[in-house]
């Protein structure tokens, strides 16, 4: 797991849940025969189920990690914020006594759970419609999935 100093560690639920819903994209990370298997998916967030809520997303047909993946096994989603290189300079400890060292600001969400894999068509196009209703939502016209033919 991610290390994470207890000073900078959030445990407001609803925060991390608000900042899990307002992401677009999330880094999956699963394991396989081989290995760590990792891919960047679109996802929408519920809060309702379960204790923490459920994140879904969707994997092309195409990608190996939907098959490859050890279901017995936890993933991860990683959720990235702002980040930012913080300076010695900026510190008045600096000129003081010199004991200061560069870091790194950032903000990241790590969620850790089950993955569950699923290939019947209604579950797979009603995945998908949610999907592109949340990402069509901004546009004047936006794109829907019966704007393709039936069969792609």
């Amino acid at each position: 797991m991610l290390y994470n100093p207890p000073a900078f560690k959030e445990t407001d639920l609803a925060a991390l849940q608000t900042q899990i819903a307002a992401s677009g994209l999330t880094t999956l990370i699963s394991v396989g025969a081989d290995g760590p298997i990792v891919s960047n998916l679109p996802i929408v967030f519920d809060p309702a189920p379960g204790q923490y809520g459920t994140i879904a997303g969707h994997i092309a047909r195409a990608n190996p990690q939907w098959r490859e993946s050890d279901l017995s096994k936890p993933a991860l989603a990683l959720f990235m914020g702002t980040d930012a290189y913080v300076s010695p300079g900026w510190y008045e400890t600096k000129r003081e006594h010199g004991k200061v060292v560069p870091t790194w600001n950032y903000s990241m969400i790590v969620a850790r759970g089950r993955l569950e894999v699923f290939e019947d068509f209604e579950t797979l196009r009603m995945q998908v419609e949610t999907l592109t209703r949340r990402f069509e939502a901004g546009f004047e016209h936006p794109w829907e999935v019966t704007d393709a033919p039936e069969d792609f």
